[in-house]
């Protein structure tokens, strides 16, 4: 659905409008100790069947457990409000005329719903287009509000909850949440976009638009930071001064199933310069690692990609490489969607994981490099075999590089949206943690 939309001035300079526009008209939000907290928390599990990471919150009137998708796309928080779903004396519609409804920059009103009032049926409502980025498809729904409540501790117990009293979401259909782990009822954005799970949190909270992102690799428990707390794990690990940083670029095209002309991209992009393997450069054509005019190329960031996904070229001349550095390892048959897999008792074993070459993404210098071992570039398969865990995702795509959930699990990444940087720890296996370990409160 095509629309026109309007100049949009700096990303630093919307950002800071748009927290001074939601703390001003933010109704009071608090923890149960009556104060701002200075960070939330969202706890993370890895769905096996799916490779999916599923979070938890409690949300309405009365407060409800709801198990929703973690997504570093999308443009907002949505759930299924199909009649039955959705049951709350707290919520309200965002009305057309709004604020919030012109900074959403839909360009969609509710104005015709004959049934009975409920969160899906509404009239003078502003309307979203809630986004399944799994399966790609969207749909339709309105915006609203209603109550939100996140810990404000992690470990060693959860702590007392702090509230957003009005946060805005999106209505989405039943018929939506089709693809996505057993139990989830949408998926929670956590995307630089204006309503998203970031900018809300830090507009209603008045702590720091950033958040860290620990993905577990296992059924044991990950988490997302909201705000500004230490990076502390067991046993004694602080990773809060030793991150490395990279600036996170915004594509000037958008990527959403939806969007309108001129509208940008919500996904975190970096700058990928050059992809090496154990330490070699990969011969590659490096136009395909820049954005181009139309927002084709680049690398992102997706927690709804299991693994690594590379346009066929860089795939090929990866897979090349990497088997040419494990000559000596005796290979196995292909496993789908894997290409290259190999006799995993023949792999020896390490801390981080199994002892293969590194694959190094090269960004804005050579000093700057977010270094993968074995543990986050091997995928172990059925009959003992190990596999490398890039898939090829075609020859034009519309991202040449998308870093996978895989690839990022067991590291903490650090999204400053006010800096517009990306903090990184590469494994934290290294320091002998891993995300089930980080504690706060």
């Amino acid at each position: 659905m095509a629309r026109s939309s309007p100049l949009v001035p700096s990303t630093a300079a919307a950002l800071l409008l748009l927290l001074l526009f939601l703390s001003s008209h933010s109704c009071r939000a608090a923890s149960s100790s009556g104060k701002n907290p200075t960070a939330v928390v969202l706890p993370v599990r890895k769905d096996d069947a799916t490779s999916q990471y599923l979070t938890s919150f409690r949300q309405r009137t009365p407060q409800t457990p709801v198990t929703a998708v973690l997504d570093l796309g999308g443009a907002t928080l949505w759930v299924d409000c199909d009649a039955g779903s959705y049951a709350s004396s707290s919520y309200a519609r965002v009305p057309c005329a709004s604020k919030p409804c012109r900074l959403a920059r839909t360009g969609a009103c509710a104005t015709s719903c004959v049934g009975a009032p409920s969160p899906g049926c509404l009239n003078d409502t502003c309307g979203g287009f809630p986004e399944n980025t799994v399966t790609r498809v969207a749909t339709g729904g309105n915006l609203i509000t209603d109550v939100l409540s996140l810990p404000t501790t992690f470990r060693p117990m959860p702590g007392p909850l702090a509230t957003a009293p009005a946060f805005l979401f999106a209505c989405g259909a039943k018929f939506l949440t089709e693809g996505l782990a057993s139990g989830a009822a949408g998926m929670a954005s956590l995307s630089r976009a204006r309503f998203a799970l970031p900018t809300q949190l830090a507009a209603t909270f008045r702590f720091s638009p950033k958040f860290a992102l620990c993905l577990p690799s296992t059924t044991s428990a990950g988490v997302v930071v909201f705000g500004d707390a230490p990076y502390a794990f067991q046993p004694g690990v602080d990773l809060s001064g030793s991150l490395l940083y990279t600036p996170l670029l915004v594509n000037n095209v958008s990527t959403a199933g939806v969007s309108g002309k001129g509208d940008k991209s919500n996904e975190y992009f970096i700058g990928v310069t050059a992809i090496k393997v154990n330490g070699r450069a990969v011969p590659l054509n490096a136009t395909l690692l820049g954005i181009n005019k139309q927002g084709v190329g680049g690398t992102k960031l997706s927690t709804v990609a299991p693994y690594t996904v590379l346009e066929t070229s860089i795939h090929k001349a990866v897979t090349d490489a990497f088997a040419a550095e494990t000559a000596m390892i005796p290979r196995a048959p292909a496993v789908a969607p894997f290409k290259l897999c190999y006799d995993g008792s023949k792999v020896g074993s390490t801390r981080v994981g199994p002892a293969v070459p590194t694959v190094e993404l090269v960004l804005q210098n050579e000093a700057t490099s977010w270094v993968v071992f074995g543990a986050n570039s091997m995928v172990p398969a059925k009959g003992g075999v190990l596999c490398l865990g890039v898939v090829d995702g075609g020859p034009a795509p519309r991202t040449s590089v998308v870093v996978g959930g895989h690839m990022m699990e067991d590291n903490l990444l650090e999204f400053d949206l006010q800096r517009s940087r990306l903090g990184f720890s590469s494994s934290l296996l290294f320091r002998q943690t891993t995300c089930n370990n980080f504690r706060l409160g």
